[in-house]
């Protein structure tokens, strides 16, 4: 059914969503009144962007929304009732987020609401990537994602856009321009007034018109359904209110401006055109707004003695369940740990159509800059594609893939350019799951080369990180040190419901070693290299060779295990190695403050069973708080050694 005949040229559905625009009006105004009564804790308003939600009448329930935490009206349109935003705003336990998000961070699975964040913007990646995932699908889908003007500056704003225009995605952009940032007048940040974008590149209207803000919207949706890209919306607005409960815009906006906006608001403008056409009266209209209190009345009476969250649930979805690992697809034999995985990715590839890799220079001829995805885009073009240099686009599109369903194995080229990526993983990757208590989840696969010893990486070619991705709830993080953990930690992590890190130490990628034999390797299961009777040495990835050379010059016992994942960390083989030693020393080359050795020292002492075990105090081994020179000099100045993993054996023997 064409949009444009089902509201804006139907007065009947007219008065419907003006209804729908007050039900929306009145729960901003409820909660501000529950708030003011000690009701609830927060309160985010959307007065004055209601007429937004005439954009879900352009859409259709395949399409995806990631919203903007201003669009209740929208959220009514697409679907949720008063009564599960009534809820949310108690924080109880049958809201979206379980009592986990603040009002206004919308999500439903069941009408394909992705969670809203708090960061403002952060959604617009993960949009592009479920319309790529949508168009990759050969579906006919859309992707809306809304936000506010201030956040048009985030360079996630310009990475999105960039992306969507490269691949011509079904997606729209939606900037709500109600002039600003908390108490920040946003006109001179904007790049629509700073000439950054070309007038043509996108549609300006006002956004206060039910009428203009759905023909904006019906022509972005067809032109993405008929394959010929994204558009950009930038909608003139007001905020009718302060920021947020917790501010007070009386105090930095002129009187007169908050009196004539007043004058826009874009229900009166409704009513008054329904009126002046006589479609309304004036005693329906107060007939109309005396229902919409008795409906909130009703819904939030009734959502306030609705269960309050468990506590003893604090922990429920922070992960998915258990996948049993299987067997990775590698045959015994000599072979790099490169090529394994290789094999490996080979294999993920042609068993699902839907898994797809995604990173800086992995297409062939290349195939990555260590030849890791070498022939997989040769063979598998529909599935393989180079990234634009924008870390934090690989971790936002790989989000909204997996949202949608597809299955992300992304590299990042070194881990060390994580940065840029950071705001996507901390902010959606690793707490989508939880923050939608089990409704959303985003299962996907990041590898990247890891670690030092190899002369001449500098600053950014040497790091480790894993303790930064190991301190972040929700992600799992794995560092392997044969070809064959290799590949079967990527494996498990192709397989599992989780997002997952992959390490891969570039130290020993390339190292040329038998494997004997393939087993399957689950998350969180260690493996000891060798058996010992006096000392547990615990350590992973590049160090894993240092131990050796150490536990064979010293002249003990000492037992090496390898951790292999580091989140979740099998503890219980670290408890039963120290039964028979009770001597502790961890060796990683990470840095020391906050390094995960540290997390393993704390777990071992903290925990009465495991600390009466322990026959002197645990040491720690690792790089010392400093950055890794080019010059060599200073890069094996600071990271450890054999005769610092010597003395602290015997430290831990005397």
């Amino acid at each position: 059914m064409n949009p444009m005949s089902t509201l804006a040229n139907n007065s009947i559905v007219k008065l419907d969503f003006l209804k729908l625009m007050l039900l929306s009006r009145e729960g901003d105004r409820r909660e501000g009144i529950l708030l003011r009564q000690s009701k609830g804790w927060f309160q985010v308003s959307g007065m004055g962007h209601e007429a937004l939600g005439a954009m879900a009448h352009c859409l259709q329930p395949q399409d995806y929304v990631f919203p903007y935490y201003r669009d209740r009206a929208l959220m009514l349109a697409r679907g949720l009732s008063n009564f599960d935003l009534a809820l949310a705003y108690f924080a109880k336990k049958d809201s979206s987020s379980g009592g986990r998000q603040m009002p206004g961070h919308y999500s439903s699975r069941e009408h394909n609401v992705f969670s809203v964040c708090t960061p403002t913007g952060g959604g617009l990646l993960p949009a592009c990537g479920t319309a790529w995932a949508m168009k990759l699908d050969g579906s006919d889908g859309v992707a809306l994602a809304t936000i506010g003007d201030a956040a048009s500056r985030q360079g996630e704003f310009f990475e999105a856009w960039a992306f969507a225009l490269q691949e011509k995605l079904p997606v729209i952009f939606v900037v709500e321009d109600n002039k600003y940032g908390i108490s920040t007048p946003t006109g001179k940040f904007l790049p629509f007034h700073l000439g950054m974008l070309d007038e043509s590149s996108y549609v300006k209207i006002d956004g206060r018109r039910v009428d203009t803000v759905l023909e904006a919207t019906a022509q972005a949706v067809a032109k993405a359904r008929a394959g010929e890209g994204p558009t950009l919306i930038w909608m003139d607005i007001d905020r009718l209110s302060s920021h947020t409960s917790s501010d007070d815009h009386r105090v930095y906006r002129d009187l007169k401006d908050i009196e004539e906006m007043q004058h826009r608001d874009p229900i009166r403008l409704l009513a008054e055109e329904l009126i002046a056409a006589g479609e309304l009266t004036e005693a329906q209209w107060q007939e109309m707004q005396d229902e919409v209190v008795r409906i909130v009345d009703e819904d939030y009476l009734k959502a306030e003695k609705a269960a309050d969250p468990d506590p003893s649930e604090v922990m429920k979805d922070c992960w998915g369940d258990e996948v049993a690992a299987t067997k990775p697809p590698i045959q015994p034999g000599r072979q790099t740990m490169v090529a394994s995985i290789n094999q490996t990715f080979k294999k993920a590839l042609e068993d699902d159509g839907k898994v797809v890799f995604f990173g800086e220079d992995i297409e062939d001829p290349k195939g990555g800059v260590f030849g890791i995805t070498k022939g997989l885009s040769e063979a598998f073009p529909k599935q393989v594609f180079n990234s634009p240099l924008a870390e934090a686009t690989i971790m936002g599109v790989a989000v909204g893939m997996a949202a949608y369903g597809w299955k992300p194995v992304f590299e990042l080229q070194f881990i060390d350019f994580i940065a840029p990526a950071w705001n996507q993983i901390t902010t959606n990757m690793s707490t989508t799951r939880w923050r939608t208590y089990g409704e959303w989840k985003t299962p996907l696969v990041v590898y990247a080369p890891y670690g030092a010893y190899l002369p001449g990486g500098s600053l950014w070619h040497s790091q480790s990180n894993e303790a930064s991705l190991a301190h972040v709830p929700g992600l799992k993080v794995a560092i392997p040190s044969t070809p064959e953990d290799a590949a079967g930690l990527l494996w498990s992590a192709i397989h599992g419901d989780d997002p997952a890190f992959v390490l891969i130490p570039k130290h020993i990628f390339r190292k040329q070693v038998d494997v004997a034999n393939v087993e399957p390797v689950p998350f969180g299961k260690a493996r000891i290299v060798k058996p010992g009777a006096d000392i547990t040495l615990v350590t992973y990835g590049n160090t894993i060779e240092l131990a050796e050379e150490a536990a064979a010059k010293s002249g003990y016992s000492v037992e090496i295990i390898d951790l292999r994942s580091i989140v979740p960390c099998d503890y219980d083989t670290i408890t039963q190695s120290l039964e028979k030693t009770g001597r502790l020393v961890v060796l990683h080359e990470d840095t020391k403050t906050c390094g995960f050795g540290q997390s393993v020292i704390a777990e071992v002492t903290s925990t009465p069973e495991r600390f009466n075990l322990l026959l002197a105090p645990p040491q720690l081994v690792c790089r010392d708080d400093v950055h890794i020179g080019y010059n060599p000099i200073y890069e094996y100045a600071a990271l450890p050694d054999i005769d610092r993993v010597i003395d602290a054996l015997n430290v831990v023997m005397e």
